[in-house]
């Protein structure tokens, strides 16, 4: 693929912007306390200075009527120069609806540090189109503003991945894991408390989180070892694009390790089928190197092998499962374009290089 401009690393004391450029939900009575944390949380813990942008807080209704107005938003804070980076509030389903209002040129010539992930794949390719890094990683509303406290694992691969010049190194699986909660209350003996309460806290170690013990890598298939440039993926997201110019071309996917986001649709294991045949014809798979996933059921195995192995057929291609980057928490960051390298024999992953630039 192209070279990529690298934005430049976040600093102390930085202006970060934070952005509904998909759902709005940031903005709604309900969700506002756990937004507000978020914000306090990220400010304290990277003692950066956070500023919305103009419309992000106007609520899933407005911006659902005005994508025009999320653009606006994403010119807004790449053409204010004291703005150091954006991130997304959240995900949502219709980024495809704000496309006709971006002008990539701007993305091009004000490359800032972008990083969301769900439906914000979209944006991944809009920004690899116009020639900028992004990064696929966590949202202010999940898993930064998580129930409890802000994990050591998302802490530290922001921080490494976004203030660091260092080398990313190794990525290790998460040594625990826990679904997303968005419920406002928690309970112990019996009496409720608010989680996100009106008042000047960043963490409530009180708050009974079910982690799960992590079961590490799994290899689903391939052997050796495997580098590409990482490209992530969010089928649903990316599935809306097709056809469009933004869509990522050959050059994109030849020799990338694609970070796939795969599930069973809607519950429906022939919409799952669907949706990886989509991209197999789109020649997403022929010349990649290889396909992370995070956790999957058998029905979800059992699709994915079918298509690369029996209908792609590439029986060679490295799959490695339950890499920490999907809709749960912790969650690593995958800097696009970035050389990542693939151990099957230990199993693990490493990136080869920094996540941003001086």
């Amino acid at each position: 693929m192209k070279k990529l401009i690298i934005p430049p690393k976040l600093n102390e004391g930085d202006k970060v912007a934070f952005i509904s450029i998909s759902g709005g939900r940031a903005g709604d009575e309900d969700m506002l306390p756990r937004y507000l944390l978020g914000k306090r949380r990220f400010e304290r813990i990277f003692n950066v200075k956070v500023v919305e942008t103009p419309h992000a807080l106007k609520g899933s209704s407005y911006l659902y009527e005005h994508p025009e107005k999320r653009a606006e938003d994403l010119m807004w804070a790449l053409k204010d120069d004291s703005i150091k980076g954006i991130i997304c509030n959240q995900g949502g389903d219709d980024s495809y609806r704000v496309l006709p209002y971006i002008d990539t040129q701007v993305i091009h010539d004000h490359p800032k540090v972008f990083m969301g992930y769900s439906d914000i794949a979209t944006w991944m390719a809009v920004f690899t189109y116009a020639g900028v890094r992004a990064y696929y990683g966590p949202n202010v509303l999940t898993p930064i503003a998580q129930p409890g406290k802000l994990d050591e694992y998302t802490e530290d691969a922001i921080r490494r991945t976004l203030f660091s010049t260092e080398v990313i190194g190794e990525i290790k699986a998460a040594e625990k894991t826990t679904p997303i909660d968005w419920n406002t209350t928690y309970t112990i003996d019996g009496v409720q408390h608010e989680r996100f309460p009106d008042n000047d806290e960043i963490e409530d170690l009180r708050d009974p989180i079910p982690w799960t013990k992590g079961s590490g890598y799994k290899v689903l298939q391939g052997t050796g070892k495997v580098r590409g440039h990482v490209i992530p993926v969010c089928g649903g997201p990316l599935w809306q694009i097709m056809g469009t110019k933004f869509f990522p071309g050959p050059d994109v996917w030849e020799d990338s390790i694609i970070a796939l986001e795969h599930c069973n649709i809607y519950d429906s294991k022939l919409a799952g089928l669907h949706e990886l045949r989509a991209f197999a014809a789109a020649g997403v798979f022929d010349k990649a190197k290889a396909v992370i996933t995070g956790p999957m059921d058998d029905d979800s195995r059992e699709t994915i092998l079918k298509v690369i192995c029996k209908e792609v057929n590439r029986p060679d291609m490295v799959i490695l499962e339950n890499v920490d980057y999907i809709h749960r928490t912790p969650m690593t960051v995958l800097p696009v374009g970035a050389l990542m390298e693939i151990d099957c024999n230990v199993p693990g992953i490493s990136i080869l290089e920094s996540g941003v630039d001086t």
